[in-house]
Formats: C-alpha cells, sequence, structure tokens
C-alpha cells in the first residue's frame, strides 16, 4: 500500500480540524462542522470565541488541538488566512481545504492575499485544496465540507462517480438533481481557485481508485494544459472521462475568466486535445453526469446495434429518429432482428403488438410480457444494447416491471438503458432503477445520448491511439 499521502489525508482523514467553527448555523464554519460531525472522523471546533459547540469542547487555536490533524478546514475570512495556514504548517497538518472567497477572483488585492497564502503553504509543507471551494464530499464516509445547507440541497449517496468541479455551485445543483433520481458517488472535490491541489492531480488519484468507475470533470479553464493532456494520456482507458469544458464562445471564454480569474486556451486547442485523449465532451452539467452515469454504470457494447422495447408506439419512433436521424441524433442504428427473434416475439405478445424493431408491447402490455420479450431480444446477436421504455400507465404493467428489468440487466452482457417519463410512478422507477445499477433517464433524448456516450467510448476503448501533443494554431 502507498505511503499516506495530502490526497489520502483530503479523502479520508482520521481527524479534521474546523478553523473557525461557528455556534450561528447560518455561518459556512456552523454548517461544516455539524455536518462533519457525522462523519467517520474525529472533528475539533477551533473558535478562540467559544468554548463549546453543539455540546463539543473548542479550542482556541491550532496550537492547542490534543492529537495530530489529518485536514484542517479554514472557515475564516480571506485576511486571516495566511495566518492560519502558517498555523497549519506549524501543527504539522499535511492539507488545507479553503473555503473563504475573496481571493485572485476578487482582483489585485485578492490575488496578493492569494500568493501570500500560496507561499506560507509551500514554505510549511501545507498542500492546499482552494480558496473559494465548497470542499469534498465522500458519500461513503460522510465526509462534507460543503457550506450549502442540506434541507435545501440534499446529498447524493454513495456511487461509482468522481465529480471533480471548478464551479462549485454548478456541482451542488447537478449533485442535488442527482440525489433526486437516486444517483450515487464516490466523491465531489471543489477546485475552487486551484492554487495548489489541482484536477491533474486529483485524476490519477482517483483513476486508481477500484472503487471509481467513471469520472466527471467540469472546467472553465485548465490548471496546465501540456500536464493535462499528459496526465489523461498516462490513464489510458482506465478510467472513462467526462468533460464539461466551458469558454466555447469568446462570450463564454470572458465569463470563464471573470468567474476564476484564469484564461481559458483556445477552442480550436481544446477540441484537439479531448478527441486526441479519447474524453467524452459534454456541453453542459447535464450531460456530464448522465454519460458519467451509464459509464459508470453499464458495460460496454460490442457494437452500434440498439433495440428499443417500449410499451408506448409513439417513444418507439421518436427513438428511432434519436438513433438515427440525419440531425440531433446518436448516429447509431436500430438492429435488424432475425426472423426467429420476431417469430419468438410474436408467440409472447399481443397480435396487434408490433416486432419490428422498435418493438412496441402496447399499453395491453403485462409485466410477463416485457421479460420475455426482454430475454428474446436480448439472445439476438444483432442487438448489442437495449433502450428500455419503463411506463407504469398501462394497466398490466406495475411495480414489478422495475424488478424484471433490473434481474435482465443484471444477467446479461449487454448494456440496458431505461427511461421512465411522467411524475411520481415515473420517479421512483428511475430512482429504484439507479439505485439497482441500472441508468435510467427522464427523457427519451437523455437515455439514447447516455448510450451513444457509452458506445463512443467502447470505440475508443478498442480502438489504439496516436497521441500528440497540440499546440495553439
Amino acid at each position: 500500500m502507498a505511503a499516506w499521502g495530502a490526497l489520502d489525508a483530503l479523502f479520508a482523514p482520521r481527524r479534521i480540524a474546523v478553523v473557525g467553527a461557528s455556534r450561528d448555523p447560518r455561518k459556512p464554519g456552523g454548517l461544516i462542522f455539524r455536518y462533519l460531525l457525522e462523519s467517520r472522523s474525529q472533528v475539533y471546533p477551533v473558535n478562540p470565541s467559544a468554548t463549546e459547540i453543539l455540546g463539543h469542547r473548542t479550542w482556541p487555536d491550532l496550537a492547542s488541538l490534543p492529537a495530530p490533524i489529518d485536514l484542517a478546514v479554514i472557515a475564516t475570512p480571506a485576511t486571516t488566512v495566511p495566518d492560519v495556514v502558517r498555523a497549519c504548517a506549524r501543527r504539522g497538518v499535511p492539507v488545507a481545504v479553503v473555503v473563504a472567497g475573496g481571493f485572485g477572483e476578487t482582483g489585485p488585492e485578492g490575488r496578493r492575499l492569494e500568493s501570500e497564502m500560496a507561499a506560507a503553504a509551500r514554505a510549511g509543507g501545507v498542500r492546499l485544496l482552494g480558496p473559494n471551494t465548497l470542499g469534498v464530499l465522500v458519500p461513503s464516509t460522510g465526509l462534507d465540507t460543503m457550506f450549502v445547507v442540506r434541507e435545501r440541497c440534499p446529498r447524493p449517496g454513495p456511487g461509482p462517480v468522481a465529480f471533480i468541479s471548478q464551479s462549485g455551485a454548478t456541482a451542488v445543483t447537478r449533485m442535488n438533481a442527482a440525489a433526486w433520481e437516486g444517483l450515487g458517488f464516490h466523491s465531489f472535490v471543489g477546485l475552487g481557485n486551484r492554487v495548489d491541489i489541482d484536477e491533474n492531480e486529483l485524476l490519477p488519484y482517483l483513476a486508481a481508485l477500484p472503487e471509481v468507475k467513471a469520472i466527471a470533470l467540469y472546467l472553465e479553464s485548465f490548471s496546465d494544459g501540456a500536464r493535462f493532456f499528459e496526465t489523461v494520456r498516462s490513464l489510458g482507458a482506465r478510467v472513462p472521462i467526462c468533460l464539461v469544458k466551458t469558454g466555447r464562445s469568446p462570450a463564454g471564454a470572458r465569463a470563464a475568466a471573470l468567474h476564476t480569474g484564469a484564461l481559458a486556451p483556445g477552442e480550436r486547442v481544446v477540441g484537439g486535445i479531448l478527441r486526441q485523449l479519447g474524453i467524452y465532451r459534454a456541453y453542459d452539467d447535464e450531460e456530464l453526469v448522465d454519460v458519467a452515469w451509464a459509464l459508470a454504470r453499464a458495460p460496454l457494447p460490442a457494437g452500434d446495434g440498439v433495440a428499443v422495447l417500449v410499451s408506448a408506439g409513439g417513444h418507439g419512433v421518436m427513438m428511432a429518429d434519436y438513433l438515427e436521424a440525419p440531425v440531433h441524433s446518436v448516429h447509431l442504428r436500430l438492429s435488424r432482428l432475425a426472423p426467429e427473434t420476431c417469430d419468438r416475439l410474436r408467440s409472447v405478445v399481443l397480435p396487434f403488438a408490433a416486432v419490428d424493431n422498435p418493438v412496441d408491447l402496447t399499453a395491453s402490455a403485462t409485466v410477463d410480457m416485457v421479460e420475455q420479450a426482454l430475454a428474446i431480444v436480448g439472445a439476438d446477436p444483432a442487438v448489442h444494447a437495449i433502450l428500455c421504455g419503463v411506463q407504469l400507465e398501462p394497466p398490466g404493467l406495475d411495480a414489478r416491471l422495475i424488478q424484471v428489468v433490473t434481474a435482465f440487466a443484471r444477467s446479461t452482457a449487454k448494456p440496458v438503458i431505461a427511461f421512465s417519463i411522467g411524475s411520481d410512478a415515473s420517479l421512483e422507477a428511475r430512482r429504484a432503477l439507479n439505485r439497482a445499477g441500472v441508468p435510467a433517464y427522464p427523457s427519451l433524448w437523455r437515455a439514447a445520448r447516455a448510450l451513444g456516450a457509452l458506445v463512443e467510448h467502447a470505440r475508443r476503448v478498442r480502438a489504439p491511439r496516436g497521441l500528440n501533443p497540440p499546440s495553439e494554431p
């Protein structure tokens, strides 16, 4: 096992000091301390003006703490942070999360403060995440330094996707939506202003963890584009990476620079990098998580032939367009089912059902029909993946349908991507499917797009890549 390092201390700290812990639950230091009390770590509140917080003894400073500290969460104003970092160095704290804003993103004085803080960290051997960051979330251990109210922003449960984001607010809204749908995350890391720890250090660390099956990455600029190229190239196809890189337009690039204080490279360069590296490029945060979820949960298809199984004919027609239309499609193809497959389907479905692909069982479908149809379609060698509608409105379909789809997905080496459109019953179906490991989406397009990314990744994995670092034109 590798020696304990700064990133180990960041993701799995045994002891945490919250510098700026507060009795006021509306302040970041109050929220962070309260949430960290639910983690597996021993947590020490540091506040010179309080004797106890939430029934826990406080300590006036880092020097007075009774045990070594793995992680310091610094929740004090920006002007105090350089001195706190120096105190971390004297105390031997290996890594600190700086949640305060007011640094390089605000102008000359903020940049001066940021430089002073970074110099203090380098001189004292303290690694820094941030500043201007939400920090870290690890659902499986309860580690949560995000100072957003849980009651209004539920956290996702444990899962196989690691999420790295330069924007905290964007990540929060997307994780909130993911939690609503039953998706799970291994971890979230907010990069903030990246004075030290950046995506190039986090990517290989997370890719080496066996529980991480895909990485979702949101960037407004590259910390070091050349190093990013080399880092991802060294990873090969070990873990699929899905990236949103904003600033594609001149206006977007200006907005990104104002948001983070960093300049983005030209769009032509970015496109060349991503194509060579085999990174799937998403164009918004919804697509980012949708695709990462499918990449993490579904097996890779052996080809691009898709079977569509629905109980609503219109869904089948639209899905056919999303697969094969010349515009606004994922450029896959409907599998041509073998005659014996169609014959077997006719023997188990109603006479007026459509057994040509898309397979429309109609609103008279039953759970048993779906179960048999899945097995028959899945056995056809021309079918490499299945898009399955899970609608509970037909009278013959009920919650047992979720169990049938889940059992089939677990029994086959072919990816099964589900979609369920509607309100409460459909939401519960998606949640149950996602929690069972079957990617499920609230629209036909999102399901088709996720499958398209899965096929694209399978092609890249199987194709040899010759990589040459692109240069700015």
